[in-house]
């Protein structure tokens, strides 16, 4: 027997359970709604986590997606710290850790992703962290109060942010990376080497094409990190930025249809292997109507929000909004901001124009003559531009004035 029972329920407090929520009210849902979160804190912005929050830039309150009291006023359940821990699709019902049992019409999941965590000696040692929550940020900055040398493992959007934050700071802090320059797996070597050169620029070592062997001890606590390679650096704190995993546990055991990249399986209307029951966000995995590459499983907070407005106006049978081209953007304290739609899984030719250094900066990533990525730095004309051409030929003195130059993807 259910102990409770709503019309909407939606299990997650990212972005997309937010956006969901929101949309819902906004498209005319009367019924009850309910969010479920295992967070402590109300929906909030979590890309301020390694940015505005983790500088000391913005407080705690400012980051909220929207102040507590507009989820009574939109009459929205929510419960924080709170998580779903089986859901039976049959029957319509949620068993949750506060020991509720709730019966829906329509359901969200929107559980988003775990930190992929090291596996390598002295793993367990104290200062060594992962970044996703404010939590997470919070123990970073009280933890790096009294370091002076900062390691962070990993050189994609998490290494990159939280070092310049941390350099802004007052800290010395060095990434330490597989990948021989910053950001490479995403934007490519070239892009990657100039992103790299103004880090370096500000102060911050990079080693690259080094394999973390293990982290030293002082005590019990982290001293440094030695790299198979025989790197040894000393650091008093660590932030391992090494990627995420969709967070499909709660599908899994729940019988739901994953897909090939590991999240779960939805259709056009994000709807999952089970009537009813939908996925968005990180989680989700789906057929891109407007992406070259097909089927996407994309780790953004826009996207993620995108994704749940679109299951909002399935949940309520209206017709879905246009699919939209993903975009991620990146802030490298006030040294660089920059703005990608994509994302690029090949490409053959990147037209560049502009100084990254001076923030005035364009990449242009084409396969086979079309367009599958822009990156733009203080040009958001360029970036509008690219949504137009995205998918379409172009020829590359159209975007410079003269011959692209053939890159590596």
């Amino acid at each position: 027997m259910a102990d409770r029972d709503v019309d909407f329920l939606i299990i997650g407090g990212g972005h997309a359970g937010f956006s969901c929520a929101r949309a819902l009210r906004e498209g005319g849902a009367e019924g009850s709604i309910m969010l479920v979160s295992r967070e402590p804190d109300p929906p909030y912005d979590r890309t301020a986590c390694s940015k505005g929050y983790l500088a000391r830039g913005a407080t705690r309150d400012s980051v909220l997606l929207r102040a507590p009291e507009w989820w009574t006023d939109q009459g929205i359940e929510l419960l924080t710290r709170t998580s779903a821990l089986k859901l039976a699709p049959a029957d319509r019902r949620v068993a949750l850790s506060n020991k509720d049992v709730v019966s829906f019409g329509s359901a969200l999941i929107a559980t988003g992703a775990m930190v992929r965590r090291l596996r390598v000696d002295g793993a367990q040692l104290s200062g060594i962290h992962y970044l996703r929550a404010l939590g997470n940020a919070d123990a970073i900055s009280r933890d790096v109060e009294e370091a002076e040398d900062v390691v962070l493992i990993g050189g994609s959007y998490i290494g990159t942010e939280v070092a310049a934050t941390l350099t802004a700071r007052g800290k010395r802090c060095t990434i330490v990376m597989m990948e021989d320059v910053v950001l490479e797996r995403t934007f490519g070597a070239e892009v990657g080497r100039l992103i790299g050169d103004l880090l370096e620029a500000k102060g911050i070592k990079i080693y690259g094409g080094q394999e973390l062997e293990a982290f030293t001890a002082e005590g019990d606590r982290v001293g440094g990190v030695r790299t198979k390679a025989g790197l040894v650096l000393p650091a008093q704190a660590v932030v391992v930025g090494a990627g995420v995993v969709p967070d499909v546990q709660l599908a899994r055991g729940a019988g739901l249809e994953l897909g090939e990249s590991g999240g779960i399986k939805v259709d056009a209307r994000l709807e999952t292997s089970a009537a009813g029951i939908f996925a968005a966000g990180d989680v989700a995995e789906f057929d891109s109507e407007v992406h070259p590459a097909g089927r996407l499983r994309i780790e953004h907070w826009e996207v993620a929000a995108a994704h749940g407005r679109r299951a909002a106006a399935a949940m309520l049978g209206h017709e879905l909004p246009p699919e939209e081209i993903p975009y991620f953007f990146s802030d490298l304290h006030d040294w660089l901001s920059y703005e990608y739609i994509g994302p690029a899984y090949t490409w053959d030719q990147v037209v560049t124009t502009g100084s990254i250094n001076d923030g005035d900066f364009s990449a242009w990533y084409l396969h086979e003559g079309k367009v599958v990525a822009v990156l733009a730095a203080g040009r958001p004309g360029e970036l509008e531009r690219g949504r137009q051409l995205f998918g379409k030929a172009v020829a590359p003195a159209e975007l410079t004035g003269q011959p692209a130059r053939p890159t590596a993807a």
